[in-house]
This record gives structure tokens, C-alpha cells and sequence, in this order.
């Protein structure tokens, strides 16, 4: 039997990134100049939407939760790697372990149903442009962001209980920066196989259908686009979704990159699976905001006037 210790362990040890101790430092410059462009982008991104009204259409209401996302994701995990690199404060505590193992995987689903909420709006407004303020009213955005988050959180769930029922009566010792599901469940003596079963096969399947639903609206987008008859429009058209797939392409290609490589790259050094991972985390949340700023001409318009405006001040 196990004591009730194994059940509540006080905290677990993150050590890091294993045999390039001596490098931790410097490894962590890049990570912090990372994060403050993610913190200082999003930020800016989420105030222009919100005190602009020419960007309260449904694209940049997506675009807003995909930002808040995208803070959460980064917060959960960088402070705690730089804290960990620069300052050896490697331990955290069980509840907090939890915490951060579950923000970091919603975070992932939550993305991931945002850009299949973005393929939508792109597909209503190529494929049906007459009816798209019929269609994405501000109801049903408000019903389409709250399912996300439903849906996400839902998902996620289970793997805070799943761990909760674990002992952890031997090493409490993390070969990583920050918690995730599976290797946290590793640390256990007990039987990991439901944890599993359910903390890969879940969120794969919920990602993976979102990846279908997107890849068929953008079918359905690119015949709409070939049928038009003037080279000019279909450019246009193709351009308003350029950061769009920019963007997925970002999320979902190291992605699935790290799931292949977590599964069939045994040779593959651990610490260079473990700065993939945190490169992964914390990259996207610093580049999508810097894409839409770049590619959408109306956030790229009005981010100019507002530092336009502070300078003249």
C-alpha cells in the first residue's frame, strides 16, 4: 500500500535542460528576449482590438482569444525556465505542477480550435461573402468562442485527476523545464496505462480533427478562389488568408514534429527534444502577432498610428 504522501507529494524537481548545464545561462537570453516580444506583441494586438472599432469584425475576435492564448501558454512556462536557467529554482510545488501541466495542454487544444474558427471565417467570407454578416453574427461568435474554451477545457481535464490518483513514492525528479502530462505520469511506479491512452490519444484525436475541418475548408476556399475570373480578385482573396496559414503552419509543423520525434527519435539527445519543446512553446506566441501586424493591413495601419501617436506627444 502506499501512505498518503505518495498521493500529495509536496513538490517535484524541473532540472532543466540535462548535460548543457553549463550553457543555462546563455540559453536563457534568447528565451527571455522571446518572451518580452510575446508579452509586449499580444498585449498591444489584444488593446488595438479592443479600443478599435474597425477591427471588431470576427476575424480579429478570434485573433483576440488566439493573443490571450498565446500570454497564457507563454507565461505558464517561460518565467519558470528562465527562473530555472539563471537562478536554479528548480523546484515546484505539486498543485503548481498540475496547474502548469494543465494550461500548457489547453493552451495547445485552444489554439488549435481558433484556427479551425479562422478557417471558417475565411471559408463564410471567400465562399459565401454575401451572407457573412448574416452568418458569423456576434451571437454566434460569442457561442463559437465560448465552445472553445468549453471543449478545450473539457478535454484537458481528466489529466489533472488522472495524475491526482498516481503515487509518486520514488524520484520526484522532472528530465524537463516545465511539467507535462506523460512525463509527469512516468515518475509514478503504478500503472500509467490509462494515462496514457487518454493524455495522447485525446488531445491528438481533437487536434487532428481540427486539422481535417481545416484542410477541407480550405479546399473549398481554393475552388472558390480558382473560379473567379480575374487575376486581381484572386489575389485579393488569397491574401486576406495568408496570415492565417502562416500561422498554422507555425503551430501545427513543429508540432506534429515533436509528437514523431518523441516517438520514433530514440536517437535523438534528450536536452535537444527538451529546447525543441520550450523553442515550441515559446516561439509561436512571439511570431503571431508580428504576422498579423506584417500581413493584415488594418492592425499593420493602426499599430503605426499608435506609436505614431505616443511620439508626437
Amino acid at each position: 500500500m502506499y501512505n498518503s504522501s505518495c498521493y500529495n507529494p509536496s513538490s517535484f524537481i524541473l532540472i532543466g535542460i540535462p548535460g548543457l548545464e553549463k550553457f543555462h545561462i546563455w540559453i536563457g537570453i534568447p528565451f527571455c528576449v522571446t518572451y518580452i516580444v510575446a508579452t509586449e506583441g499580444n498585449c498591444v494586438l489584444l488593446y488595438l482590438i479592443a479600443v478599435e472599432q474597425s477591427l471588431h469584425e470576427p476575424m480579429f475576435f478570434f485573433l483576440s482569444l488566439l493573443a490571450s492564448t498565446d500570454l497564457i501558454l507563454s507565461t505558464i512556462t517561460v518565467p519558470k525556465l528562465l527562473s530555472n536557467l539563471w537562478f536554479g529554482s528548480q523546484e515546484i510545488t505539486f498543485s503548481g505542477c498540475l496547474a502548469q501541466m494543465f494550461f500548457l495542454h489547453f493552451s495547445f487544444v485552444v489554439d488549435s480550435a481558433i484556427l479551425l474558427a479562422m478557417a471558417f471565417d475565411r471559408y463564410v467570407a471567400i465562399c459565401l461573402p454575401l451572407r457573412y454578416s448574416s452568418i458569423l453574427t456576434p451571437r454566434v461568435i460569442v457561442k463559437l468562442m465560448v465552445s472553445i474554451v468549453t471543449r478545450s477545457f473539457w478535454v484537458i481535464l481528466p489529466d489533472v485527476f488522472l495524475l491526482k490518483r498516481l503515487p509518486f513514492c520514488g524520484t520526484r525528479i522532472i528530465p524537463h523545464t516545465y511539467c507535462e502530462h506523460i512525463g509527469v505520469a512516468r515518475l509514478s511506479s503504478a500503472d500509467i496505462s490509462v494515462n496514457i491512452w487518454y493524455g495522447f490519444c485525446m488531445p491528438l484525436m481533437t487536434v487532428i480533427s481540427d486539422v481535417i475541418l481545416i484542410a477541407v475548408s480550405y479546399i473549398f476556399i481554393l475552388r472558390a478562389v480558382f473560379r473567379l475570373s480575374s487575376q486581381g480578385a484572386r489575389q485579393k482573396a488569397l491574401s486576406t488568408c495568408g496570415s492565417h496559414v502562416c500561422v498554422i503552419l507555425m503551430f501545427y509543423t513543429p508540432a506534429f514534429f515533436s509528437i514523431l520525434a518523441h516517438r520514433f527519435g530514440h536517437g535523438v539527445p534528450r536536452n535537444v527534444l527538451i529546447l525543441f519543446a520550450n523553442c515550441y512553446v515559446a516561439i509561436p506566441p512571439a511570431l503571431n502577432p508580428i504576422v498579423y501586424g506584417v500581413k493584415t493591413k488594418q492592425i499593420q495601419d493602426k499599430f503605426i498610428l499608435l506609436f505614431t501617436l505616443r511620439k508626437t506627444r
